[in-house]
């Protein structure tokens, strides 16, 4: 459940609130009783697990492959002196 805040109050309180939200708790910021922002935790706090993320990673590679051919070593050697 989100809760409710005045413009203001979450100006003046925003450390507190960012604690808050690190710990679960999720802000309607309103001006004038009129929403205008959520603050809620970040997604990418969310994504911690590496096995997710070379899923992903596998995915993304599947579907956009490289097309051309790159030799590693003459590009990590490019850019020595």
């Amino acid at each position: 459940m989100k809760i409710e805040i005045g413009a203001y109050e979450a100006k003046t309180k925003l450390p507190e609130l960012l604690r808050q939200v690190q710990a679960g708790k999720q802000f309607t910021i309103t001006n004038r009783g009129k929403a205008i922002a959520d603050l809620v935790p970040s997604q990418a706090q969310e994504s911690k697990d590496p096995a997710a993320a070379i899923d992903k990673f596998l995915a993304f590679k599947k579907t956009n492959p490289v097309r051309a051919r790159f030799n590693i070593k003459a590009l990590i050697e490019e850019g020595r002196e």
